[in-house]
């Protein structure tokens, strides 16, 4: 199910990628026309990540397993499989390192926060690209979850669909707190700050995207105009799972939230999924996501319980973004309502799991 409301603002022209050798897939050597398609979505994977390539054409990648040998190992592995004679790694992470075309990639990204305050920081990640806020595209925010058991988790790794943005030129900043603190008001508040030191440092876009409680926070940030130009709200939930007493006041706290939106100017993706344990009432919620609208805010697509993926995590699903990444990027940027007409990726099973590659 989509609701797609669009109210006319700035549009940005289709985003062309940096020019940095890792995202190139023209340029790498030997491959087919489906070895391209292949290596473009083994750039929409988490690291580590190792590409393979032999002489002969064949190829293989990985992604996310436990540690960069392991991952450049099955990438080898895979190569082989399909055929492959003489396989070296050609990718690994962000750099190229294939024999004479080596290209490290950009200069990294800090390694201290770019803003922080008791509880929380804004940190640079250095899993992604990174241009800094005098050429980058614009800023990515993300917000991790609350884990229901007060685990930590400061540093977990963005989503993939954040690929997508920094694909393109969007440098991503990880908005990490404190579990010990990171009450949902209280982190709504950092949160307001770490946008501000944002548009000071001399970003011109500012996309913020988060899960669960880190989504909960970026549609809380809507009610201060001018701290964001995109919202992209993955499954947002904060008062817990099943079986949570909080849940009987959950529907008022998002009617809140939703009536306090003053960002008329910002455009705003919200993903539910189906069987989502953190989700009291799926058509109340649906209802009342339907009400963000002019002058709230300048335009919403809601993707209600999309039939590809299902329960709170499936935004974090290899599926999720080669269906919908794209979109998203062109909506949050203008040049589209939403997902609607979007067409699954060919070959979508081969990238399903993190591990495993095609070959040619």
């Amino acid at each position: 199910m989509y609701f797609i409301l669009c109210i006319a603002g700035p549009v940005l022209a289709r985003a062309e990628p940096p020019r940095i050798p890792v995202l190139d897939a023209g340029a790498v050597p030997f491959l087919n026309a489906e070895g391209r398609e292949d290596y473009a979505r083994f750039l929409l994977q988490a690291t580590p990540r190792a590409f393979a390539l032999s002489p002969d054409g064949a190829w293989g990648w990985a992604a996310a397993l436990p540690d960069a040998a392991a991952t450049a190992a099955r990438a080898l592995e895979l190569c082989g499989s399909w055929g492959g004679s003489g396989c070296k790694i050609y990718a690994k992470d962000l750099a190229v390192i294939w024999p004479g075309r080596e290209s490290p990639g950009p200069s990294p990204p800090p390694t201290w926060p770019v803003a922080a305050g008791p509880g929380w920081s804004l940190v640079p990640d250095g899993r992604f690209l990174w241009q800094g806020s005098g050429t980058a595209r614009g800023a990515y925010v993300w917000a991790h979850g609350r884990a229901a058991g007060g685990q930590d988790s400061r540093g977990s790794q963005p989503q993939p669909h954040v690929r997508v943005f920094n694909n393109v030129g969007y440098d991503v900043l990880r908005f990490d707190r404190d579990p010990a603190a990171d009450e949902t008001d209280i982190a709504a508040g950092w949160l307001r700050g770490a946008l501000r030191s944002l548009r000071e440092q001399g970003y011109a876009r500012i996309v913020v995207g988060g899960q669960s409680r880190g989504a909960w926070n970026a549609l809380q940030a809507l009610d201060t105009p001018g701290l964001v130009d995109g919202v992209v709200a993955i499954a947002p939930a904060a008062h817990g799972a099943t079986g949570s007493p909080a849940w009987a006041w959950a529907l008022d706290d998002l009617r809140e939230v939703v009536t306090a939106a003053r960002s008329p100017a910002a455009r705003v993706a919200i993903v539910n999924f189906a069987q989502d344990e953190f989700d009291p009432d799926p058509d109340g919620r649906a209802a009342l996501f339907r009400r963000l609208h002019a002058p709230q805010v300048g335009a919403l697509f809601f993707l209600d319980r999309p039939a590809e993926v299902t329960g709170h995590g499936g935004g974090a699903e290899s599926r999720f973004t080669l269906r919908y990444g794209a979109c998203l990027l062109d909506f949050v940027e203008g040049r589209g309502t939403g997902c609607g007409e979007a067409a699954p990726a060919r070959h979508e099973t081969e990238a399903v799991l993190a591990a495993t590659a095609s070959g040619g």
